[in-house]
């Protein structure tokens, strides 16, 4: 039985040592905003399709520069079915909103890991390690 992997894009955004991190409707835990690539998009076009839908924000094509990759298991999945988000940061123009799906969006740091999803809290940690996040 092979494992299910999801593959995602997230988007890293920094405020004053936080990360910006979302909730979806009908769930508890938070992650990073991002989503899925649909067929045929570069990580690049699926991450602005995607950070347009959830927080409203048009991103600079060309500041969009790779981060890292975080693989875990996938948050309310019972069969071992994993997530793995490339995360990237971009320069963006206007204030992050929710929208779409999204019902809520926080700032978090290093103390805030119960609050996120497993794959999440890689990024947490990741972020923190580089003293990008208190």
């Amino acid at each position: 039985m092979s494992i299910k992997i999801i593959d995602k894009l997230g988007l890293i955004t920094l405020s004053q040592g936080k990360v910006a991190m979302v909730r979806s409707h009908n769930k508890d835990l938070f992650y990073i905003p991002g989503g899925k690539r649909e067929q045929g998009e570069t990580d690049e076009q699926a991450l602005c399709r995607e950070i347009e839908e959830e927080l409203t924000l048009s991103l600079d094509v060309s500041s969009i520069r790779y981060y890292a990759e975080f693989v875990d298991l996938a948050d309310g999945k019972q069969d071992g079915t994993q997530v793995r988000v490339r995360c990237y940061f971009a320069r963006y123009e206007g204030e992050p909103m929710p929208a779409a799906e999204i019902a809520e969006l926080a700032w978090f740091d290093s103390r805030d890991l119960a609050r996120c999803s497993s794959v999440a809290v890689h990024v947490l940690q990741q972020l923190k390690q580089d003293s990008l996040i208190n």
